[in-house]
């Protein structure tokens, strides 16, 4: 019994204060029509997350590549 009071009493303590709703303003961001693709609505940090990404990935498909090369090409004897 001792126990349930305690996990009672820290749930319904655990938050206090109120958040405010900021809904509202992400809903006006992301609805504005300015020509930006919705994953660059947010600003310099997703152009930032975006280009690393493309550049992450082209890397990555370059050296799949190179390596599916390095592979077919039959070794030779010694």
């Amino acid at each position: 019994q001792a126990l349930r009071q305690v996990s009672q009493r820290t749930v319904s303590t655990a938050s206090r204060r109120q958040l405010e709703n900021r809904v509202s303003e992400g809903q006006k961001l992301f609805q504005e029509d300015n020509g930006l693709p919705v994953h660059l609505k947010g600003g310099a940090k997703d152009s930032l997350l975006y280009r690393t990404t493309a550049g992450l990935t082209m890397l990555g498909t370059m050296y799949a590549v190179y390596y599916l090369l390095v592979s077919s090409m039959p070794k030779k004897p010694n």
